[in-house]
Formats: structure tokens, C-alpha cells, sequence
């Protein structure tokens, strides 16, 4: 194989990569305003899914499994509702 077809392989390996992690963050996005938030879920749930790999379910009814760093999102608002009638 040249360089010339192990670069156009390279090349298009990396553009069908970028392509898919542009769709996969499509996928995430575009469900709603969930996946921009930061969520109030129990502590205790928290630490289980870290080490079980089960979704945990939000105040405000979203399912998923924590991989972010919540302090880079704003607070749900739904969850804060739920949150503050809670107190």
C-alpha cells in the first residue's frame, strides 16, 4: 500500500469518525432540553450507578446514566420545581 492510499484510507476513516460523533451528538441533543441539564437525583442512587452501571431517574422523570460533570450545566428547571416543593 503507498502513502497516497494509506492517507486516503486514514482520511476517510477520520471524516466518516467526525461524522458519526457529529450524529451521535445529535442523537443526545435532540431528544429535548434533558441532556442539557443538570439533575437532581438522589445521592445514594448516584454512587449505585457508579458502580453498577444502572440509569438512575431524576426528579423530574429523566432516565439516564451519569457521565458528565454536573457543575458544567445549568439546573433542571423541572427538577428544581419538584425540588423546592420537597423541602
Amino acid at each position: 500500500m503507498s502513502d497516497l492510499d494509506a492517507d486516503r484510507i486514514g482520511g476517510g476513516t477520520d471524516v466518516l469518525d467526525r461524522e458519526l460523533e457529529k450524529l451521535l451528538e445529535g442523537e443526545l441533543t435532540e431528544d429535548g432540553d434533558h441532556d442539557r441539564f443538570a439533575h437532581y437525583v438522589k445521592k445514594d442512587k448516584i454512587v449505585e450507578s457508579a458502580v453498577t452501571g444502572k440509569p438512575v431517574r431524576a426528579l423530574c422523570g429523566k432516565k439516564w446514566i451519569p457521565g458528565r460533570d454536573p457543575s458544567k450545566f445549568p439546573v433542571c428547571p423541572d427538577c428544581q420545581k419538584i425540588y423546592e416543593r420537597l423541602k
